[in-house]
């Protein structure tokens, strides 16, 4: 009986690790959080201009010095989603981003555009700023303001 319990537990455990992130799933989810939060900014701040250019220009350049560091972190929620057991990981990376740039989009909604703008506007030339491993070291923060959709799994807390 002792030994069903403890079998018990361990599944139990194991499936609860299946479900909750590692420190680098934190990262990601966190990583593709933040371009997807410069996108929706790009697009409703296109035709404004902020101190350093076009948001929307300064986007694209993002994208484009950190275009690695995107496909790692999309391969790392794939991966989640695989073992996790998601039936079709592509598709739940895009409801990921979905939902992480439905957050930002609610804020655009709510408030008139040039407002918009000028409060969230300096994330591009922030994000624009970083060398990768300023970059990295912000995706891994998680602030109360931006939780994780899953918990962290306490072997990597």
């Amino acid at each position: 009986m002792r030994h069903f319990i403890f079998l018990v537990a361990f599944l139990a455990s194991t499936s609860v690790q299946a479900r909750c992130y590692s420190s680098a799933e934190v990262e990601a989810e966190q990583g593709l959080r933040i371009h997807s939060e410069l996108m929706v900014i790009s697009l409703n701040c296109h035709k404004m201009s902020h101190r350093n250019g076009n948001l929307h220009i300064q986007y694209k350049d993002f994208t484009r010095r950190h275009q690695d560091l995107v496909v790692e972190y999309e391969s790392t929620m794939k991966n989640y989603y695989r073992r996790t057991g998601h039936k079709n990981p592509e598709r739940s990376i895009n409801d990921l981003r979905t939902d992480l740039a439905n957050k930002i989009s609610t804020d655009a909604a709510r408030m008139r555009p040039n407002v918009f703008c000028k409060y969230y506007g300096s994330r591009i030339n922030q994000a624009l700023a970083m060398d990768r491993a300023k970059l990295r070291r912000w995706a891994a923060t998680v602030f109360p303001s931006h939780p994780v959709s899953k918990p962290i799994c306490a072997a990597t807390r």
